[in-house]
């Protein structure tokens, strides 16, 4: 008798244990994120130069912003979609006006991006996964002396592709604040085919949109938190 009392226990205990076992390793849920990497903004292959190799030059710096999103854990899939707001200390060389990598004289300013991402779980702690969306970037017209001329800047769209592996810092749960806390690595690729010059001047009209080819080449790494 009481080794059945005992057996009947242990199951419920089991039973009671395993959706919170899952629970804790689960991904789903909204986040935030702080964002910081190296940004390289380089011409495209169609306007790719080898003879002008001023024009191969790339624009390079440390972009830095933030991100929001909500995943949802399938099992040993998870999907979610995510937006993202950051800035670039990235500029041309202002020494030499020719280098232009497609644009002229710019420094990289906002980029907005929307999109969505596919995981696979490799262990209920680590995720790895790929994304893509649209992104809008915004590059500022600069004088020969790098100094911003805000009068006008080219704001750019394209696509964004991009790999990674997110590990959460622990399970959640009782003694762990940190359980829904994780970090971030990931690459991405963004190409910027259509461009339109925005001016300041209230009085001058927006440019039509015209083509472009510019790349940006991105390695971020993220901290945050999934609520």
């Amino acid at each position: 008798m009481k080794t059945g009392v005992a057996l009947v226990l242990a199951t419920s205990i089991a039973a009671l244990a395993a959706p919170a076992s899952a629970q804790d390793s689960s991904f789903t849920g909204p986040w935030i994120a702080g964002v910081v990497g190296y940004d390289i903004n380089k011409a495209g292959s169609s306007i790719d130069d080898d003879i002008n190799s001023d024009r191969d030059q790339s624009a390079e710096g440390f972009m830095y912003g933030a991100a929001v999103g909500y995943d949802y854990d399938l099992g040993n899939v998870v999907v979610g979609g995510e937006a993202e707001l950051t800035d670039s200390s990235a500029d041309s060389d202002y020494d030499n006006n020719a280098v232009t990598f497609g644009l002229g004289s710019v420094d990289a300013g906002r980029d907005i991006y929307v999109g969505g991402r596919v995981g696979f779980k490799a262990t209920p702690a680590t995720m790895v996964y790929a994304k893509a969306g649209y992104t809008n970037a915004r590059f500022n017209y600069v004088s020969g002396g790098g100094d911003i001329d805000y009068s006008s800047n080219l704001d750019a769209d394209g696509y964004r592709l991009g790999a990674g592996v997110e590990q959460r810092f622990g399970m959640s749960g009782p003694g762990n604040p940190l359980g829904n806390a994780f970090a971030r690595l990931e690459y991405r690729y963004s190409n910027y085919s259509k461009g339109e010059i925005d001016f300041e001047t209230p009085d001058v009209a927006d440019s039509d949109r015209f083509n472009i080819d510019t790349d940006r080449h991105q390695i971020v790494g993220s901290v945050g938190i999934r609520f």
